[in-house]
């Protein structure tokens, strides 16, 4: 199976690069399972519901997010009214596993490519440098004992900020699942590789937006956050937009067989 892993997709630019590329990325390198991590898509914070059904509108599959999840407020009575329609786009959306039980979604999604082949998609929270939540490693176990037994192809979304926990995670899980990749960072890492028990590894995928500014948002308003402590709003820059991700191919038993570090810069 391959699959296309797409970094963070940060506001408008994120969005539009996603739209007007993907199918033929899709038909060009012959992809079975698009992935994309959601969290940003509003302006850089959070995802509305029109926003979801849209973006899995492109051709993705599966939305996961990360510590951005809630802040569109709208997004809890959507998910609270949807979540038990197993046929509801929202169900497709993913939040961490390691947030709390009371609150909806989950963390794990199971499917099948219009192939037929049967794939689950993994998300947990990182909690170095972040908000402390239950432990992501335990989390990651217990969403693994749920993965039905025919589905070998297996993608954890690790969301965090320090380098060296989502690494971990990456050791921890070489051998149980397909990839491990990291986001959050919005910075893309040079060190995709495969794990000596077959784990495809890249730290941080990157993020699909404008690279003209700080992680996303406009350099303006963030050199004005650093340098006069003014908390002035953030919106999402524009220029240089760039879609990143990580292409996977995976071999019958569900082991990587490659991992590529996606790049394509916008040039119009």
């Amino acid at each position: 199976m391959r699959i296309f892993f797409i970094g963070d997709i940060y506001g408008q630019p994120g969005r539009r690069v996603v739209r007007e590329h993907l199918a033929d990325i899709v038909a060009s390198r012959g992809v079975d399972l698009v992935v994309a991590n959601g969290e940003n898509a509003a302006g850089g914070f959070g995802i509305t519901p029109a926003l979801v059904e849209e973006i899995l509108g492109y051709g993705i599959a599966v939305l996961t997010s990360g510590n951005h999840i809630w802040d569109k407020r709208e997004l809890l009575p959507y998910w609270k009214l949807h979540g038990g329609d197993a046929r509801h786009p929202v169900r497709r959306l993913l939040r961490p596993g390691n947030f709390g039980p009371e609150l909806p979604g989950a963390g794990l999604f199971a499917g099948e490519t219009a192939q037929g082949e049967p794939y689950a998609v993994v998300n947990v929270q990182g909690r170095v440098f972040m908000t402390p939540l239950a432990d992501p490693f335990r989390t990651a176990d217990a969403l693994l004992g749920q993965v039905p037994a025919e589905c070998k192809t297996i993608l954890v979304d690790f969301h965090a900020e320090a380098t060296s926990e989502k690494q971990a995670m990456g050791w921890y899980l070489d051998g149980r699942v397909s990839a491990v990749v990291g986001t959050h960072t919005h910075v893309p890492t040079a060190d995709e590789r495969i794990l000596p028990q077959g784990t495809a590894f890249q730290t941080d995928v990157g993020m699909t937006g404008a690279y003209a500014g700080v992680i996303g948002s406009r350099l303006d308003e963030v050199l004005e956050r650093m340098l006069q402590g003014y908390p002035s709003k953030l919106e999402a820059a524009s220029g240089d937009v760039r879609l990143c991700g990580a292409m996977i191919d995976t071999t019958a038993d569900g082991k990587a067989a490659s991992i590529e570090r996606f790049q394509l810069k916008k040039t119009d």
